[in-house]
């Protein structure tokens, strides 16, 4: 009898379970977006990172949210997306906020500033202090809604024809960087040039910039930096966990229904882990294989470090002195950090720095 009831029950369960879910999907409106990237299709790291989200999406709405993801320069230039999404000429984009420096220097907290947070400290601030709330009221005057979609983690300090062993090395120096980053070293005397990926290796191969920054071993590997630049340094201490993002339309969000907003978002928050877990994965071997074919590895001299330190220190002074909402986010920021880095420091530093003695 309570096998035949058993039975029964689980009949009902599974009929009721067959019946709900083609019920949701056929009463879900079809909707079709497109996403603006600001990266190549050649970088399968950064720009699959929205072509991972947006399979997600597909899959978890039985195909009836579809975000078709466009290249840079297929619809908008790459560092057009962020208008783009603004005047609603596109639903959504995929890109690096500290691209947008000139608009705001606050946006770059979005991604990454000079000495700022690793990934997983980054991810801490985002969720549980007060990053998410700063950075919505900062998008929100133009009309834009952010989702963390992406970090590559710590990366590399770029490649250089000639060694740099003092701040005199440094001076008139001319190397691919920008937003925070390249006026901190302008405070050192580098001259910053503001150039496109795909322009980076022709303009190290004439000369024309003595230096480049790019991401990391496996992306710059792909890019082929080292057939035109000898030295590959680290870190890139501009850029300790610089988060990728993407940017909706608010007023397009807001048409959202509720389920396809919480599908987005758990979407971006896959795709944000996937990134980073492909980079890790991934720098280990192109890093190797670098060294390999001859690639000198360099770590910058601390007296070095300790300039750009020192430069980057008074140039969040200065900016905060002129921006009050940078300040504003600056002061949380830093607080924020500060705490983070004695728990990383403890824990984490002490077992890494251990292990690295023993591998």
């Amino acid at each position: 009898m309570e096998r035949r009831s058993f039975l029964k029950n689980a009949g009902v369960g599974l009929a009721a379970g067959s019946v709900a879910m083609p019920a949701i999907a056929q009463n879900a409106p079809t909707i079709r977006w497109r996403l603006a990237s600001s990266f190549p299709k050649s970088l399968d790291t950064i720009y699959g990172g929205a072509e991972f989200m947006a399979k997600r999406v597909a899959e978890a709405t039985g195909g009836k949210f579809q975000i078709q993801v466009f290249a840079g320069g297929e619809i908008v230039p790459g560092p057009a997306v962020f208008d783009a999404v603004k005047d609603n000429t596109v639903e959504m984009a995929h890109t690096a906020s500290y691209y947008f420096f000139g608009k705001d220097p606050t946006y770059a907290f979005d991604c990454a500033i000079p000495f700022g947070m690793t990934n997983r400290q980054l991810d801490a601030w985002m969720r549980y202090g007060n990053g998410s709330t700063l950075m919505g009221e900062l998008y929100g005057k133009s009309n834009i809604v952010p989702i963390p979609c992406g970090n590559t983690g710590a990366q590399m300090g770029g490649w250089f024809r000639k060694e740099v062993k003092t701040v005199a090395d440094i001076n008139g120096l001319k190397i691919r960087i920008g937003g925070f980053a390249g006026e901190v070293l302008s405070k050192l005397g580098a001259v910053p040039q503001q150039i496109p990926g795909g322009d980076i290796y022709p303009s190290l191969e004439k000369g024309t910039i003595d230096a480049a920054e790019w991401i990391g071993p496996y992306d710059d590997q792909k890019l082929g930096f080292n057939k035109v630049a000898k030295y590959y340094y680290y870190p890139g201490w501009w850029e300790g966990g610089p988060q990728l993002s993407v940017y909706v339309n608010s007023a397009k969000y807001a048409e959202l229904p509720k389920e396809y907003k919480a599908i987005l978002h758990m979407a971006c928050a896959d795709a944000h882990v996937d990134m980073m877990a492909k980079y890790d994965a991934k720098n280990p071997t192109a890093l190797k294989q670098l060294v390999g074919s001859g690639t000198q590895l360099r770590q910058y001299p601390k007296v070095i470090m300790d300039a750009a330190y020192k430069a980057a220190m008074e140039l969040y002074a200065e900016t905060s002195k002129t921006n009050p909402g940078f300040k504003k986010v600056y002061d949380d920021y830093a607080k924020f950090q500060t705490d983070q880095n004695l728990w990383f420091g403890i824990a984490e530093g002490a077992y890494v720095s251990y292990m690295n003695t023993k591998r």
